[in-house]
């Protein structure tokens, strides 16, 4: 029995209302994760990787996105709507298809050096991307955290070549060292120039290859580093550490030349036990009594900065009063400025009384002209009364 088909938000591990860039995000964070470069041998990551590539193909595309979201993966099986089987796809080819998304000379995104896609410049490697959580308090303050993650770098002992100690790579005979050839069609009417598929464009080709990267020329290295957050960040906004990327492959630059890729630091904010965020602002929930809020008074509130703000009830606060406390917010992360502190009021009804307040209730109520429990009727026994 074949196995059951994995839901697409699932592999991304996205929700059903996430917008495109988010789709985006996910996809290249696990393409890179569970590359095979990255996982030499390692049948499962090459799996998750090619799985996470069809639900893209899907998600990432409106039309398909919609008929996947009514019908299932059936919906988008046949129909010329899903014509791609990434099972039996190479990695490169795969890689080639959404060149739009790592490719960073140029192109759309700026993720990562382009498999497939023309250079202009130097070659650049591919961007990384890992994730921090902080608290809310330490979004307000700026912080410097520690990031580990795992990256390809040049391979030590042929540095980059792929080349055995002791060889060098040799000049391609298809392409004479050029890194192109021309091919002819149309009986000789037009001519065009691609990548030698016999170097891949480097123009060189390795006979005798490198024992310890098997001529890839690069390896997984662990990487940590300190980055500084700023002060006033949000959920989900990236800090760009330039250069902390990946070299271009060696089938992508000649000669060694080219530029590192960039480190992406997506933030990630844990619930507040007080406060929600809404921009800049921060949105408290503020429970007062019934008498607070017939008297009046005051109430004292801590501020995201520790310190203490004292707001000012009036009398005959009602339920879902808001009060707006300036300058007691989140700092904006581009010029500094603060932002509010919104005060929500929900009073509380008592759930239990004591005697005397039991009794000093029932006197209010009489001054109110109000019939309360045990002695009321109840309010439908009325309605039904009045209109039998």
């Amino acid at each position: 029995m074949a196995a059951a088909q994995r839901d697409y938000y699932e592999v991304l591990g996205v929700q059903k209302t996430a917008d495109a860039e988010e789709i985006k995000r996910a996809y290249r964070r696990l393409a890179m994760k569970h590359h095979p470069d990255r996982n030499p041998g390692d049948a499962e990551a090459e799996k998750a990787f090619k799985e996470a590539a069809a639900a893209y193909e899907v998600l990432s595309d409106a039309e398909k996105r919609k008929r996947y979201d009514q019908f299932g993966v059936e919906g988008v099986r046949g129909q010329g709507t899903a014509s791609h089987d990434f099972n039996r796809m190479n990695v490169d080819d795969i890689f080639s298809m959404f060149n739009d998304i790592f490719a960073g000379g140029g192109g759309g995104g700026g993720f990562g050096g382009g498999r497939g896609g023309r250079q202009r410049g130097p070659a650049r490697g591919y961007d990384l991307e890992t994730e921090v959580a902080l608290t809310l308090e330490e979004a307000f303050t700026g912080i410097d955290r520690d990031v580990e993650f795992t990256r390809l770098d040049l391979c030590e002992k042929c540095t980059g070549s792929g080349a055995k100690a002791g060889s060098k790579p040799v000049k391609c005979t298809t392409c004479d060292g050029r890194g192109q050839v021309q091919q002819s069609g149309m009986g000789g009417m037009f001519r065009m120039v691609t990548a030698c598929p016999s170097c891949g464009g480097r123009g060189t080709v390795i006979k005798e290859f490198c024992d310890a990267c098997r001529g890839k020329g690069r390896l997984p290295k662990n990487r940590k580093l300190t980055v500084h957050i700023p002060a006033g960040i949000s959920e989900g906004q990236m800090v760009r550490v330039r250069g902390e990327g990946e070299p271009p492959a060696p089938e992508e630059s000649r000669g060694g030349e080219g530029i590192r890729g960039d480190l992406h630091v997506a933030v990630r904010i844990k619930p507040h036990q007080f406060y929600r965020r809404e921009a800049d602002h921060l949105v408290v929930e503020l429970p007062i009594s019934c008498s607070k809020a017939s008297l009046g008074g005051e109430v004292d509130l801590p501020t995201i900065d520790g310190k203490k703000a004292t707001l000012t009830v009036p009398r005959g606060t009602q339920f879902g009063t808001m009060f707006r406390m300036s300058g007691q917010g989140m700092p904006s992360v581009r010029d500094g400025k603060r932002g509010d502190m919104i005060v929500l009021v929900k009073v509380e009804v008592p759930k239990k009384l004591s005697a005397e307040q039991e009794r000093l209730l029932r006197e209010f109520a009489k001054t109110e002209n109000e019939t309360v429990l045990p002695e009321s009727q109840g309010f439908w026994r009325k309605m039904k009364e009045k209109f039998a």
